[in-house]
């Protein structure tokens, strides 16, 4: 028997056709043992193909953190862009796939030495930094490396701010520039982050502005820069829809083209924005209960073993398989035994029936790889589509 979902006007703006027709078609075919994580591979591929095509002189390098999974990395690889990673075991996974070090950049301003050996060894030459112990760190232990200095820029309207944990202000950042060049390291720019989930256009304003004061302060102490590294940021639609990609890189391409030499590289690193809205993760209802005049609705997947990021102020939008009941409003929690499993509060969903199928929009990105195993949960399997 053929399953059938309540699905309404709404989830048609959020997650394009073709990715939930792929994704409902191969429900039908399977035996279903839930959790697990759609992918559709066409999406990536479109997203892959706007990421930068309205920026000139720019590289995309995909940010492995937002899913790294082997089989997606290696789809990525095939269409012709790199990788930025920030640990050994996300350059395992690149070297098991023979990704050429040129395609590899690592834009964590704090690394372990065991990475910058394991990354120098494999011939990884560009690193980002923001203090004199990096520099002295890369310098021992990845000699003669490019380097770009992290600058600390404004968050305001990023649904998962980045900005306190690194990042310097102007006058630290031009002297960590020198003391690269001291250190025998080639310092070829400066990067930024605006924050993942960035919903406000005027961050990466601010931000140009302030990188193109850096890059004329590096000038006038006598280093030449080549290479501004915009980051990553981009958003996706989880319960609205969001500023698109060519309005974003149109601002971003007209600002650089007006503060920047006409040889200037640019660098992208988009992670949720090429795997995110490409995800559909299947879960199945295992609970419901009434409590103190909430009503809790339980599911197999949740915040230890998929969907952290609801602890930071992501909001998914969900599809109910088979029901034409009234809705409600509910309390969505996870499977474990800790209340802190808590994905959802305040939606409106009509009511399921224990056993029957909830589809998780937009949750290709930040969901398997923050997972863990806690109290025996399964992770959730990414399947390609």
């Amino acid at each position: 028997m053929l399953r059938s979902f309540n699905i309404d006007k709404l989830h048609a703006k959020l997650i394009s056709k073709p990715t939930l027709f792929k994704a409902l078609s191969y429900i039908d075919k399977q035996i279903i043992q839930t959790p697990f994580l759609l992918i559709d591979t066409e999406k990536m591929k479109e997203k892959i193909s706007l990421i930068g095509e309205n920026i000139r002189n720019s590289k995309v390098f995909y940010a492995l953190k937002a899913n790294p999974d082997v089989a997606i990395a290696d789809f990525v690889s095939k269409q012709n862009i790199g990788f930025e990673i920030a640990s050994e075991g996300e350059l395992k996974i690149l070297s098991s796939l023979g990704i050429k070090p040129a395609k590899i950049i690592s834009s964590n301003p704090v690394k372990s030495i065991k990475f910058l050996e394991m990354a120098a060894d494999y011939g990884v030459k560009c690193f980002s930094y923001d203090s004199t112990d990096e520099v002295e760190k890369i310098a021992k232990y990845a000699p003669r490396s490019n380097v770009y200095v992290r600058l600390s820029v404004p968050n305001e309207g990023s649904e998962w701010p980045l900005s306190k944990k690194f990042g310097v202000e102007l006058d630290d950042a031009v002297r960590l520039l020198s003391y690269a060049k001291q250190k025998a390291l080639n310092p070829i720019g400066v990067t930024f982050h605006v924050g993942s989930q960035c919903q406000n256009p005027y961050n990466w304003n601010i931000a140009i502005d302030k990188a193109k004061i850096l890059w004329d302060m590096a000038e006038r102490e006598g280093m030449k820069l080549s290479l501004l590294n915009i980051g990553g940021g981009y958003p996706i639609n989880y319960t609205k829809g969001t500023i698109s990609i060519d309005i974003i890189e149109s601002n971003i391409n007209k600002l650089i083209l007006e503060k920047f030499p006409e040889d200037i590289e640019i660098y992208i690193e988009p992670g949720r924005s090429i795997v995110g809205d490409a995800g559909i993760l299947v879960s199945t209802v295992i609970g419901k209960a009434k409590r103190y005049d909430e009503d809790w609705l339980y599911i197999d997947v949740g915040i230890f073993n998929g969907l952290m990021e609801s602890l930071g102020g992501i909001r998914y939008s969900y599809i109910v398989e088979n029901n034409k009941s009234k809705n409600k409003r509910w309390t969505m929690a996870g499977p474990s035994c800790d209340s802190f499993d808590v994905i959802d509060r305040n939606i409106t969903l009509p009511e399921p029936d224990i056993g029957c199928l909830i589809l998780i929009l937009s949750s290709g990105a930040y969901t398997v790889s923050y997972a863990s195993e806690f109290n025996g949960f399964s992770i959730p399997k990414n399947i390609l589509i």
